[in-house]
């Protein structure tokens, strides 16, 4: 972070804030359906803000200044503010007027964290990766989302498509009684949705290693490549989960500190055994695509041995069929040369005027290749 950021992010002094005072509310009355988190109008990263009182959404605004101002206003109110990729200006209004840590908001404001759990003072941050499934593309798509918690706050900053808060927003204020428990309840929710996000994805993997099974048994030459792939996009789900475990034990771990309520408490747990379910079953994902990359490189390497073996045949068969027709070509070679000697008709080879000259020479052609024929079966050329 820079030098200049840090200073602007030190002196953080909010204001007082003063009971609510009587009037109309922002958007209508306590308990009207909540906004839906749509990407934020251009020039702004604010995709929903809103003030909750006892349980039920009180106020709806636009702009952070207002949302502020409001919270400082309302005596016992949460604010819970969704931001989507929002510029340093925007974040850090937001780190002044809830005291965040320069930290938390230098991850905030750069992404590309892995999921953590991280306590400044009286202020809970946490990154969670939340993840959905692309069939078509056999590919995981990766949200990561950025929790600031504290005693009458949720901050969320979210980078990427994943996951979807409004259906969280919905819930919560649907399920009142859950919600006027703070802070923490919105903050389980969201886990809760993280976590319950990642079902269809281990059902997309799953799928994807049974096809790949079959394909490895079928002999698809492709399905190296395709092991490889599914391979590297279950490396990054195993490094976006498995975290998630450590992340509920340390908010378990601070129950009896910080004074959570029971009933949050049994929800939380029921989380973390969901959380665990999932990295059990990522984990033998991967298990499972190293088998079977091994099992297909045993059976690719067992078709190469086959394939040498036919080639390895062929080439011995057609060994043979040269051995016999170089043999042949050389038993009829050499009457070929006895007679190309005798043809030459000079005027003075003694041969020619001679009486047995014919019969010794069809002899010495057939004693020739006799021997030529005898020699080359003994070798088995023939």
């Amino acid at each position: 972070m820079s030098e200049r950021r840090l200073r602007a992010l030190r002196p953080f002094k909010k204001p007082a804030r003063r009971p609510a005072e009587p009037g109309p509310t922002a958007l209508g009355e306590p308990g009207a359906p909540a906004p839906a988190e749509e990407p934020p109008p251009r020039g702004s990263s604010v995709i929903a803000a809103a003030i909750y009182r006892d349980g039920f959404r009180s106020h709806t605004y636009d702009s952070l200044a207002e949302t502020f101002q409001k919270l400082r206003e309302t005596d016992g109110g949460m604010a819970w503010i969704g931001l989507h990729r929002p510029s340093e200006t925007e974040l850090l209004s937001v780190a002044e007027e809830f005291d965040l840590h320069p930290l938390a908001v230098e991850d905030a404001l750069e992404a590309h964290q892995r999921p953590k759990l991280e306590r400044y003072g009286d202020t809970l941050f946490v990154v969670l990766r939340a993840a959905r499934y692309l069939d078509d593309a056999e590919e995981v798509d990766f949200g990561e989302l950025h929790i600031f918690v504290g005693h009458d706050f949720v901050i969320t900053v979210r980078h990427g498509a994943a996951p979807d808060l409004a259906s969280v927003r919905r819930r919560m204020e649907d399920t009142p009684d859950l919600l006027k428990r703070g802070p923490e309840a919105v903050l389980y929710a969201i886990l809760d949705a993280a976590v319950d996000g990642y079902a269809p994805v281990v059902a997309g993997v799953e799928n994807d290693v049974d096809e790949i099974e079959t394909e490895v048994f079928s002999g698809d030459p492709k399905v190296s490549r395709r092991i490889y792939e599914l391979s590297r996009e279950v490396v990054e789900f195993q490094r976006a989960t498995r975290p998630l475990t450590r992340i509920l034990e340390g908010l378990t771990a601070g129950f009896e500190k910080y004074g959570i309520d029971e009933e949050l408490r049994r929800y939380l747990r029921d989380v973390a055994d969901h959380a665990t379910h999932v990295t059990e079953r990522v984990d033998g994902f991967r298990l499972a695509l190293q088998d079977i990359l091994a099992v297909n490189a045993t059976l690719v390497t067992q078709q190469q041995n086959e394939e040498m073996r036919l080639l390895a045949r062929a080439s011995h068969a057609q060994n043979e069929e040269i051995k016999k027709i170089s043999s042949w070509a050389a038993i009829l070679f050499a009457p070929t040369l006895v007679g190309t000697i005798y043809g030459m008709n000079f005027r003075h080879m003694p041969e020619l005027h001679w009486v047995l000259g014919y019969p010794f020479a069809i002899g010495l052609m057939a004693v020739v290749c006799t021997s030529l024929y005898v020699i080359f079966k003994r070798r088995d050329w023939l």
